[in-house]
């Protein structure tokens, strides 16, 4: 699945167009390195988010098409979050 695509799955982010600028900018990083929106997300991958001073990093546990928003927070665990 599409990076973008799994942010919000995910409901990391809200929208998909909104995930897509995020990386486009240089604020999502996978697996340490600044990461385009059409990376493969597999599970085990790290996603480190950046939100302004707030870095939020997530574990990949899971890869799923639809998700209901109750099992959203199943797709990942958060390993750090940051200021």
């Amino acid at each position: 699945m599409r990076l973008d695509k799994y942010l919000k799955t995910a409901r990391l982010i809200k929208r998909r167009t909104v995930a897509n600028e995020a990386c486009d900018n240089g604020l999502v990083c996978v697996n340490g390195k600044p990461a385009r929106a059409s990376y493969d997300v597999k599970m085990g991958d790290v996603i480190s988010l950046r939100f302004g001073v707030r870095t939020v990093t997530v574990e990949v546990l899971s890869v799923a098409e639809n998700v209901r928003q109750a099992d959203a927070a199943g797709l990942y665990r958060e390993v750090s979050g940051g200021a």
